[in-house]
This record gives structure tokens, C-alpha cells and sequence, in this order.
């Protein structure tokens, strides 16, 4: 018979309370169970001291008959120094998916192409603007003449 150490459901709608049960793996969540080792009300505060109460001498009884206790469970467990929990690794939780990288890769491809189209434009405009500056315009001959005259 498997064994584990979880949370059982209890409390009205939107007003959680769990009791921490030893249970057959295979029974219902909020179903019968084997003992109540303790409770857990997340409506608390989190430094208040009855939002974990455990039993820890029966927890220590049970894991070392062989129940394995639940993710949340363990951190219960962890924190009263019955069981140390091995801190999860997890380096590709963070990356995007396939399809969101496909999405920023066309994303800085276009904006690539329109950094490099801008870039165009101001050369061609430097140009333009270099050329009529070195060939000087008939009106510009003449204001340069009057201004030298006098």
C-alpha cells in the first residue's frame, strides 16, 4: 500500500483549512485517510504559529514507514526540521517557448530592416545635401559677389 503524507480539503467556499493526513495514495483527495497528523490554515498570518501545527514524532513515524509526502507537505516538514527538502533546479523555467522565440526573431529582423532603411535615407539625404552644397547655385554666385564688393 502506498502511503503519503497530504493535505486534506476542509472549511466552507472561499474560507480554506487542511488537515495534514497520513492516506492510501490511491484514496480521494478529502477522503479517507489512515491519521491526521496535523492542520494548516492559510487564512493566518504567516508568522502566526498555529497556521502549521504537526504533529512531528508521528510524521517522523510515518516517513520512515515509507509515506511520501506531498510538495507542499515537504515545506511543512522542512520548516519544523523533521525532513530537509532538496531544493528544486529548474534553469528552463523562465525561457519562452518555440513559437514566442520564432515571434521575437521576426520582430528583430523587421526592426533590423527598418534601422537599416533609415540609415539609407539619412546617406541619401547626406548626399543630396553634400552635392548642392559643393556646386553652388547661380543666386548663391550672385550674393557671394555682392557681399564681396562691398
Amino acid at each position: 500500500m502506498a502511503l503519503s503524507i497530504r493535505l486534506s480539503r476542509g472549511g466552507s467556499k472561499k474560507r480554506p483549512y487542511y488537515r495534514i493526513v497520513v492516506a492510501d495514495a490511491r484514496s480521494p483527495r478529502d477522503g479517507k485517510f489512515i491519521e491526521k497528523i496535523g492542520n494548516y490554515n492559510p487564512l493566518l498570518k504567516k508568522d502566526d504559529e498555529k497556521r502549521v501545527v504537526l504533529d512531528a514524532d508521528r510524521a517522523k513515524h510515518w516517513l520512515g514507514v515509507g509515506a511520501q509526502p506531498t510538495d507542499r507537505v515537504a515545506r511543512f516538514l522542512d520548516a519544523a526540521g523533521v525532513r530537509e527538502r532538496a531544493a528544486r533546479n529548474n534553469p528552463k523555467k523562465a525561457e519562452p517557448g518555440d513559437k514566442a522565440k520564432e515571434r521575437a526573431e521576426e520582430r528583430a529582423e523587421k526592426l533590423k530592416a527598418a534601422e537599416e532603411a533609415q540609415n539609407e535615407a539619412v546617406e541619401v539625404v547626406a548626399a543630396e545635401v553634400e552635392a548642392a552644397t559643393e556646386e553652388p547655385t547661380p543666386e548663391a554666385e550672385q550674393v557671394a559677389e555682392a557681399t564681396s564688393e562691398q
